[in-house]
């Protein structure tokens, strides 16, 4: 398969070594370097790719899509920090009748962790006395804050409990990704915590997601991918062992 990168930073490398380990071809990397080329002259650069993998800048988002829906490419969404415009985003990639998924967080680990806090916040609902609260401790270079996962998991936990709580954030040195789901009451605490060890986890979940979206049309997100594995509709073995 022939994979195009945008964004050739940490995570880009990491991806970028993962395909070739998996036999796939890294035939057009979009870097910093490319930040001024038109809708147009992006999509011609990837118009010999297969699939094109963005894990760029939040306010790059658009136009990676635009030209990948003029290319014809199916798309793989890593970059956070733009789901104020998903609803405008879905609109044109259905007009299109383009391929497109995104994830706030393509590590399989924490769309697991997602199920066992959707799990845990129905049983805590149950008993306002617990206090819940998020998390969430990054690298120093990461912009967005809270990060798309904390949100995610916000979301989760609001479907259950209609209470207000705090989300903290911490960027320092170069933490992977931690996330924390506490249920706080007067006599214990419960918590519920995803630790990446690498960036290795999240490249794995953004090859799973180009296999599973390269011959498909529509608009999803990496937790339909997971959804499907949980059914027994698609066996794989999704942790690279």
């Amino acid at each position: 398969m022939k994979i195009a990168l945008i964004g050739y930073g940490a995570m880009g490398k990491t991806i970028e070594k993962l395909a070739i380990s998996k036999g796939h071809e890294v035939s057009v990397i979009i870097s910093k370097a490319d930040t001024a080329l038109s809708v147009e002259e992006l999509a011609e650069r990837l118009s010999i790719a297969e699939v094109v993998i963005d894990f760029s800048v939040a306010e790059a988002v658009r136009r990676n899509v635009q030209a990948s829906l003029k290319a014809a490419v199916p798309i793989v969404e890593g970059t956070t920090g733009w789901l104020a415009e998903l609803d405008e985003i879905k609109k044109m990639v259905i007009e299109a009748d383009g391929s497109f998924v995104f994830g706030a967080n393509f590590s399989v680990g924490v769309n697991l962790f997602y199920k066992i806090v959707d799990f845990a916040s129905r049983l805590f609902s149950r008993f306002p006395d617990y206090d819940v609260f998020i998390e969430e401790r990054h690298h120093l270079r990461k912009r967005d804050a809270p990060s798309g996962t904390a949100l995610k998991l916000q979301k989760i936990i609001r479907s259950h409990i209609d209470r207000e709580f705090s989300i903290t954030s911490t960027r320092a040195g170069e933490i992977p990704g931690t996330h924390i789901v506490g249920f706080d009451g007067l006599a214990d605490i419960i918590e519920l915590s995803h630790s990446a060890r690498s960036r290795d986890g999240f490249a794995l979940g953004a090859m799973l997601a180009c296999e599973w979206i390269r011959n498909r049309k529509g608009f999803y997100e990496f937790s339909d991918i997971i959804e499907e594995i949980l059914s027994g509709k698609n066996q794989r073995n999704v942790c690279g062992k």
